[in-house]
């Protein structure tokens, strides 16, 4: 592994963005192209940018310390966060405080979820202009505290039949789903009060509705706990849905259908970083599009150039500085960094495979309590805000693209190949650190394993669908929770499909048997021409961690088989 410093060049060179062009050609030959049957179209190529989007110079107070050049000498006594005088100016208050309950002067905890309720029902009293704003509780906690959504449109109604016919994309902030990451929530409170009538985004209503999740988490809150009552990580909790935390999200997604999905969080200031370089973080961002195996080319490349670069523009002319999110490895000798990982179980991987476009924005502090809070907040408001921004200026693409891309994940049922597992990208680059004890900037140059472009790892040729057994109606609850199609086999019958055994050897993959099956009536099938075909994958090809099969919600791998021709039998399709 490597580990270098070198100074830091202030008057880096600006590379010049290029995103705002890459749909005006899409827009005046996509007509043609978007609306085409996909049966057997070929994927157009993107006309944007054809690699990943460049990476904005991180911006550097004019008022930073210099920067110094030398190794970091190590200090094994460091163990709490060592903040001081020249690390503490780094970091200043934004010129305007923000005044949510949980930020108030003197203030010692965040806002409570009866101060959260209390807001959101202020800003839904105050809509004008033609716009409607609702709160609405989207669940319960395990603790029995409401999950509240606040919904903005301009229109007649919120109701998720009005919001779906609107011809607008709607966008889905989503914050608190971890206690010890309360920037999230406060910012999604002033958001939330600034799409109200004479707030700075009520006018963004005109191309898009917004729905805003301030805290997903509430059982999580009061205690600045990392996951939910029963110990779940909620974050990891976006396929197999196992907490009503992550119900009441995919219920909501799949009633309101959002074209781009943000996933606002935070990361910690030390941490191994910390123990492993004796410094901390120095940006005040951490952002990544979601990456996850088969998610659409044009997903990702919209998430890259319409979303991430403008956000990244946003926080350098505020002067925040960001970069790609990135976490040190977990092994104490390793000293490689990794962007977020591929699994399909994060609500931005997840929302991806769903056809949305998404993002992860995550503020520095964590592991800070209250310290620099207004800092980190107006961090999460300003990359929201650009967000916002975004899907108003992209509204009409957004739609295109959605259309397309439904149709051309249908069209691709029994053909080609499917990728079971991803594999980031290994590279080096390099990041900004802070030396712990003199609190100076340092550039590091370390290994980095990249999701800006992941390589397939196991592929298998595309089922046209799946066969569940009867007894698999948990599997089936959740996957029409996601939205996906279900149907119910109304006639016996029989299907040529792929079992699955499991391996002799010491690899996990299982072994295939191609034959006729049994369909008893009464037992599930899944197609794969649907929309939402590579969610249903990432569910039921048991190779994967995150499956399924690998959870335990399908119990046997014989309640399982990869149908691989139309099948003849006769369905009946179940409503909720």
């Amino acid at each position: 592994m490597t580990f270098l410093t070198k100074p830091v060049f202030s008057h880096a060179k600006r590379t010049q963005s290029v995103w705002t062009q890459s749909m005006l050609k899409l827009t005046t030959v996509g007509s043609a192209v978007l609306l085409t049957a996909c049966a057997n179209v070929q994927l157009p190529p993107w006309t944007g940018m054809s690699g990943p989007a460049p990476a904005p110079s991180a911006a550097s107070s004019p008022a930073a310390p210099s920067v110094i050049s030398q190794a970091v000498a190590p200090t094994p006594q460091l163990t709490a966060l060592p903040y001081n005088p020249a690390i503490e100016s780094r970091f200043t208050d934004p010129t305007t405080l923000y005044d949510t309950p949980g930020l108030g002067s003197g203030r010692q905890q965040f806002s409570t979820q009866t101060e959260i309720s209390a807001w959101l029902q202020s800003m839904s009293s105050k809509a004008g202009n033609g716009s409607q704003l609702s709160t609405v509780t989207i669940g319960t906690s395990q603790r029995g505290l409401p999950i509240q959504a606040l919904i903005a449109t301009q229109g007649q109604s919120t109701q998720a039949t009005a919001i779906n016919s609107s011809g607008k994309p709607t966008v889905l902030l989503v914050g608190g789903q971890r206690g010890d990451e309360p920037a999230s929530t406060e910012a999604l409170l002033v958001v939330a009060r600034e799409l109200s009538q004479g707030g700075l985004l009520a006018p963004l209503l005109q191309q898009t509705n917004i729905i805003i999740v301030p805290r997903a988490n509430p059982d999580a809150a009061g205690t600045a706990s990392h996951v939910t009552a029963d110990g779940t990580d909620l974050v990891h909790d976006h396929l197999l849905l196992s907490t009503p935390e992550a119900q009441a999200l995919a219920r909501l997604t799949r009633n309101y259908r959002p074209a781009a999905v943000i996933d606002l969080r935070e990361f910690a200031a030390a941490g191994t970083l910390l123990q492993k370089f004796q410094a901390v973080q120095r940006y005040d961002v951490l952002l990544q599009p979601a990456a996850t195996a088969n998610a659409h080319e044009f997903v990702n490349k919209a998430a890259r150039e319409w979303f991430s670069q403008p956000i990244r523009n946003a926080l350098k002319q505020a002067e925040l500085s960001n970069e790609w999110f990135f976490q040190p490895s977990a092994q104490p000798e390793d000293k490689s960094m990794s962007m977020a990982g591929l699994t399909a179980d994060t609500l931005a991987n997840t929302s991806s495979l769903k056809n949305s476009v998404a993002l992860l924005i995550a503020s520095r502090g964590s592991d800070l309590g209250r310290l620099h809070i207004q800092r980190r907040v107006h961090s999460l408001v300003t990359a929201a805000t650009a967000a916002l921004r975004a899907t108003a200026e992209k509204s009409k693409n957004l739609k295109q693209v959605e259309s397309f891309v439904s149709r051309d994940i249908s069209a691709l049922a029994c053909r080609n190949t499917l990728t079971i597992q991803a594999k980031q990208t290994p590279e080096q680059r390099t990041i900004r650190m802070l030396q712990a004890e003199s609190g100076q900037e340092i550039e590091a140059r370390v290994d980095w394993n990249s999701s800006l472009n992941i390589k397939p790892e196991q592929s298998r040729p595309r089922p046209c669908g799946y066969w569940l057994s009867a007894d698999s109606g948990r599997a089936v609850d959740r996957l029409r929770l996601q939205g996906v199609q279900v149907m119910q086999i109304a006639e016996s019958g029989q299907m040529l499909a792929e079992n699955y055994t499991p391996s002799r050897t010491s690899s996990n993959t299982p072994v295939l048997t191609r034959g006729a099956i049994e369909a008893p009536m009464g037992s599930y099938y899944i197609t794969l021409n649907q929309a939402k075909a590579h969610l249903a994958t990432a569910a039921l090809e048991p190779d994967t961690p995150f499956s399924y099969v690998s959870k335990s919600l399908i119990t046997a791998l014989t309640d399982i088989a990869r149908v691989v021709a139309a099948p003849s039998v006769v369905f009946e399709e179940e409503m909720e």
